[in-house]
């Protein structure tokens, strides 16, 4: 491992670590934030360049800490904190460290200006929500307006007793019992990877130093010189981040056993940090693979949608493959192997959806899912006609299987709906002759919520057939939709509401008030022009909603 030169913390783990010290306690900051801290002060170029990613900033890390002081112990030491699981972890805000530490306004101002500089950047998006919702007004001057980017969140820190093992009573989804450590060692013993069984010691002067000096200064982070702290690594730990291996502490087999959740994060690190899984963790997660049906889905579901949201999904779908745990989250995708596909596809179902996967532009897991599972039911639905291979109403099929996934992986409701969707939708088609009501019609189908997210579909569908990521009568489509944005696309937007027909028409409340809105507004959607109170309630009159 190459030698560390300095590392910057936030003045909030100095501020953590001195409470704790002055109480009397010993106090390390262990685990993910240790392996984080490491990989942004690498001295080799490869992770410097990657110190420009806001991920790598001190104020993203999972910050961890532990002590062997019990949890009412830390509790009495830091106001507000809460403590509400049965792991021994101490939670506590960014907001209610401020107010212990008494920071100043200026200090406060100069955090939000670095929170604001850490926004990844976005792509662009055609569909501005904030300004879109109800009068459909994107544009000024001619221009897309973007919504406010929105600023990354500070993780609570965490303070957690030592613990020394856990007892698993009802098969590996969380211990029923826990045992505290009396050492460090006994902490680090129990961690499940070796790149997260680390911890940083800094000595009880230095901390004081310089807590003093950043008060002083106002500064938001304090450096520490390579003299000034210690790296406890007592398991190969600096190795294996060197090597870019994930390893388990100790016996695979019993780490698995402990919490079978623990193979889905071996992958979800791999693809996270682009590392590779080393060869004898990886052949327990295989051995193991079937206790992963004692986890719980909605632990599962985290972690899968944390894999498709990483720069690697397609790789993550192929290590959930290789060790046969694929067929405990998504067995529907298993059917797509080997199975062709006719038109400009050169690839079999599965290849192109872990391809179209991989090219999908979108930052959001839910659309990764959906691109993933686009073409879900081709299996099903593929024929061979006139030696032509088709897979006519796929997208019908594969919708309603697609809901079934997004049911089973727990995803709420509105999220089930969106894979719905898109995937329902994801095979429009545009040609220069369709009307401005059906490029309406498509957009309220769609919804404007969705627009940019089967926009991102598509291009992940595209590129993943080995096409450009766009065309001429794509591009053309969007101006189209640009242009509509102004025209009325909801109930919401028509220039009468129920109450109107109540009050003019003496209409009764009930069900037809709402079949009479929705006939307004397809004969809207073809004449936006007709919009105006008095031509809707002359055509309300003529509406028979029965």
């Amino acid at each position: 491992m190459p030698s560390l030169t300095k590392l910057s913390l936030p003045r909030e783990v100095i501020f953590i670590l001195d409470k704790l010290q002055s109480a009397g306690h010993d106090a390390y900051i262990v685990g993910g934030a240790v392996r984080d801290l490491i990989r942004s002060a690498s001295a080799s170029d490869e992770v410097k360049k990657e110190d420009q990613n806001p991920a790598l900033s001190p104020y993203s890390f999972d910050w961890d800490l532990t002590t062997q002081a019990k949890p009412e112990e830390i509790k009495e030491l830091f106001l507000e904190s809460f403590y509400e699981n049965d792991f021994g972890t101490v939670s506590i805000t960014l907001e209610n460290l401020w107010e212990q530490m008494r920071v100043s306004p200026p200090y406060k101002e100069a955090f939000s200006t670095l929170l604001t500089g850490l926004n990844a950047p976005t792509p662009p998006k055609l569909i501005d929500l904030a300004k879109a919702k109800k009068v459909h007004v994107s544009l000024q001057d001619g221009e897309i307006n973007q919504e406010e980017p929105v600023k990354p969140r500070v993780p609570n820190f965490e303070i957690t007793t030592y613990r020394s093992k856990e007892l698993y009573e009802d098969g590996p989804r969380k211990p029923s019992s826990l045992s505290w450590g009396e050492s460090l060692t006994e902490d680090l013993n129990r961690r499940d990877f070796t790149i997260n069984a680390m911890a940083l010691s800094i000595p009880k002067e230095v901390i004081q130093d310089l807590l003093a000096e950043s008060n002083e200064k106002d500064a938001l982070t304090v450096t520490l010189a390579p003299e000034q702290f210690e790296i406890i690594d007592q398991h190969g730990s600096l190795d294996d981040l060197h090597s870019k291996q994930i390893k388990t502490v100790g016996d695979p087999d019993l780490r698995f056993k402990e919490d079978a959740l623990r193979m889905l994060r071996a992958i979800r690190f791999a693809v996270q940090l682009n590392f590779q899984i080393e060869d004898q963790t990886l052949q327990a997660i295989t051995r193991n693979s079937g206790l992963l049906t004692q986890i719980s889905m909605e632990r599962i579901r985290d972690e899968f949608l944390k894999m498709l949201a990483s720069s690697y999904p397609k790789k993550a779908i192929e290590l959930l493959d290789e060790t046969q745990l694929l067929p405990h989250i998504l067995p529907e995708l298993l059917q797509t192997k080997a199975v062709g596909q006719g038109g400009h596809h050169t690839t079999d179902v599965w290849t192109h959806a872990l391809d179209a996967l991989q090219a999908c532009p979108s930052l959001d897991p839910v659309v990764k899912l959906s691109t993933l599972l686009h073409d879900i039911s081709k299996p099903e639905t593929s024929k061979e006609i006139n030696g032509q291979i088709t897979a006519y109403n796929h997208e019908v099929v594969g919708s309603r299987v697609a809901k079934q996934v997004a049911r089973r992986l727990k995803l709420s409701n509105i999220d089930s709906q969106r894979v719905f969707i898109l995937t329902r939708f994801h095979m429009f088609h545009y040609q220069p002759q369709n009307s401005d009501a059906s490029i309406r019609r498509f957009m309220r189908k769609v919804g404007l919520e969705n627009i940019d997210d089967i926009l991102d579909l598509r291009e992940g569908d595209r590129l993943g057939s080995g096409a450009r990521k766009t065309s001429w009568r794509l591009e053309e489509m969007k101006q189209r939709m640009i242009e509509q944005l102004n025209q009325p696309l909801d109930a919401t937007d028509l220039a009468i509401s129920g109450h109107d027909l109540i009050k003019d028409l003496g209409m009764k409340p009930g069900p037809k008030i709402g079949e009479v809105l929705k006939a307004l507004l397809e004969k809207v959607l073809d004449e936006p022009e007709i919009n105006t109170k008095d031509s809707l309630l002359k055509l309300a009159n003529n509406i028979d909603p029965t």
